[in-house]
Order: C-alpha cells, then sequence, then structure tokens
C-alpha cells in the first residue's frame, strides 16, 4: 500500500518564475553590452572588453534563465510528471558552467596582459564603466525582490551581481591609470573581474549538479529520517529509503516500510500512512510535502527484486 500527500506546493507554480524581473534585467544587460562593447573599442580597454565579454554571456544567462522561468510554470503531463519544474536547475547549471569558463578565461588573458601592456583611453573608460554599472545596478534592484526564490533567480542575481562588480573595477582601473599612469591596472583589474566570479560560481555549479544527480536535499539526513520513522508504533523496519529534489523547494522522499501484519487486518494502514507523512513533513529541517509510502508485511522484502538498504 503506498500513499502520498496531495497539499504539497511545487516550485514552479505560477506566479513564482518572475518572469518579468528577468526579461526586464535582460533587457537593460543588452544595452549595457552595446554600450560596453563601444566603449572597449573606443579606448582599447581589455577590462572593459573582457566585462563586454562578461555582460554579453551574463545577457545568454538571463535569457536562459527567461525561457527557464516559462518552461517551469507549465502544467505536468502524463509524459512529463513534474511538468518542467527542473528546467530553473538546468538553467542554473548552465549559467554557472559558463560563468566559469569566462572567470578561467578572463584569467589566463590578464596575465598576458600584464606582460604586454597597451595604452588606455582612461577618461572614456570611466564613461562607459559608469553606464555599465548604471545599467547594472537597474537589475540588481528589478531582481532582488526574488533573488532567493529558486535556483533559477539566484543564477540571475549572481550573473547581475557579477556585472556590477565588473563595472566598478573597470572604473576604480580607469581612475589608476589616468593618475598614476600604470596601464597595467587594466590587466590586474580583469584578473579581479575573473575571480571575483569564480567562487559563488562554483558553489551553485556544485548545488545544481548536486540536484541533478539526486542527491539528498541539503539540510536532510536519512540516517535520521530512518531512525525518527522507526520509533513509530508498528513499524519493524525501514528500507528502500531515497529522497531527492526536483526543483527549489520540491524534495520528494519513498521508502518501503515494514509494519506488524495486524495492520492490514483491522484497518489500521490507513492511520500508520499520516502518521509516516506526518512524521517526514512536520519534525525535521526540510518539511517534505511529497512522500510516498509503501507498507509491507514482515518477510515481503525477501520477494521483492532489486537490493534493499
Amino acid at each position: 500500500m503506498s500513499g502520498h500527500n496531495h497539499s504539497h506546493s511545487h516550485a514552479g507554480a505560477p506566479g513564482e518564475s518572475h518572469q518579468g524581473r528577468i526579461a526586464v534585467a535582460l533587457g537593460i544587460t543588452l544595452l549595457v553590452f552595446v554600450f560596453q562593447i563601444i566603449g572597449s573599442i573606443l579606448t582599447g580597454s581589455l577590462a572593459l572588453l573582457f566585462d563586454s565579454a562578461h555582460v554579453l554571456t551574463d545577457a545568454g544567462g538571463l535569457a536562459m534563465a527567461l525561457l527557464a522561468a516559462r518552461l517551469m510554470v507549465l502544467p505536468a503531463t502524463s509524459k512529463r510528471t513534474w511538468g518542467f519544474a527542473r528546467a530553473e536547475v538546468l538553467a542554473a547549471t548552465g549559467q554557472a558552467a559558463v560563468l566559469l569558463a569566462v572567470g578561467l578565461v578572463v584569467l589566463v588573458e590578464g596575465v598576458q596582459r600584464l606582460f604586454n601592456p597597451t595604452e588606455i583611453a582612461s577618461n572614456e573608460m570611466i564613461v562607459f564603466g559608469a553606464i555599465g554599472l548604471a545599467g547594472n545596478i537597474i537589475s540588481m534592484f528589478v531582481l532582488m525582490g526574488g533573488r532567493s526564490k529558486n535556483f533559477n533567480m539566484r543564477a540571475a542575481f549572481l550573473e547581475v551581481v557579477n556585472d556590477a562588480l565588473g563595472s566598478v573595477a573597470v572604473i576604480v582601473a580607469a581612475i589608476v591609470i589616468s593618475t598614476t599612469g600604470w596601464v597595467q591596472a587594466d590587466a590586474v583589474v580583469a584578473m579581479l573581474i575573473g575571480v571575483l566570479i569564480l567562487p559563488r560560481t562554483v558553489r551553485l555549479l556544485l548545488e545544481t549538479i548536486s540536484v541533478l544527480l539526486e542527491s539528498t536535499p541539503s539540510g536532510l539526513d536519512l540516517d535520521e529520517v530512518r531512525e525518527h520513522i522507526m520509533e513509530l508504533d508498528h513499524v519493524r523496519d525501514v528500507h528502500d529509503l531515497h529522497a531527492s529534489q526536483i526543483a527549489t523547494g520540491l524534495p520528494i522522499l519513498s521508502a518501503h516500510v515494514v509494519v506488524d501484519a495486524g495492520c492490514f487486518y483491522d484497518g489500521h494502514a490507513p492511520q500508520m500512512l499520516d502518521a509516516l507523512q506526518s512524521c517526514v513533513a512536520d519534525h525535521f529541517e526540510i518539511s517534505i510535502e511529497h512522500s510516498t509510502f509503501q507498507l509491507e508485511p514482515v518477510g515481503h522484502a525477501d520477494h521483492e527484486l532489486g537490493a534493499h538498504h
């Protein structure tokens, strides 16, 4: 016998994908890219050029985020029983992977530019850096309200924050070059942009890959879950205990629970299901509202196919 709670709420529910916020941020980011690519050509700045490439990459990331936001709200079907809820995880993984690549390229090119500096039009560089920063700040405010809602919004917000850091770095480099004449500041700042991209990007990439590998959700200890289930009356054993995460805010759990044989004859099985679902929904750091349990009599596992754990 199995059962699950239908009262759960999916992360991909309409109104939670923040399509409008992402679309506005994408439009602003594309405008910033146009201005900065023009600026990099006029000034000869490596930092501004790579910040422009970074902005273009981020625009692609935001486009992926917008597509994912649209897919997330599509209803489930018999072919795709979770709908496209995992689209946000796939989009965030793609954005993080591309950002990581851009950061590494910036570091390598920055080192080369240290030893082969070129003349920089620092005053114009300040102007175009300021234009980029203004656009980034507006985008940050647009995305800020939804940045913690799901992986997709986290990745989109991270894209814009990195853009803002890059713009600040470009402005600082331009000021240093203008006041001291040290043109290598452009390369140093280019490498700083790369360093700023990497840590949070790696963390987001690892988190999303963990979801795609169907690892146990962070903050949930399956050994603790097993022990808690075993403390319920009439429970003899727990095996085939699995937990994973479909998307942000949508963890799932399934288990085979061995119970006293009398539960199948005295009408106690429905109460057992209620107790089990209440157990995983209310007693742990992560509330698992979508759980499936198979109730079994003692000895049933001996007739099942596959390994048990």
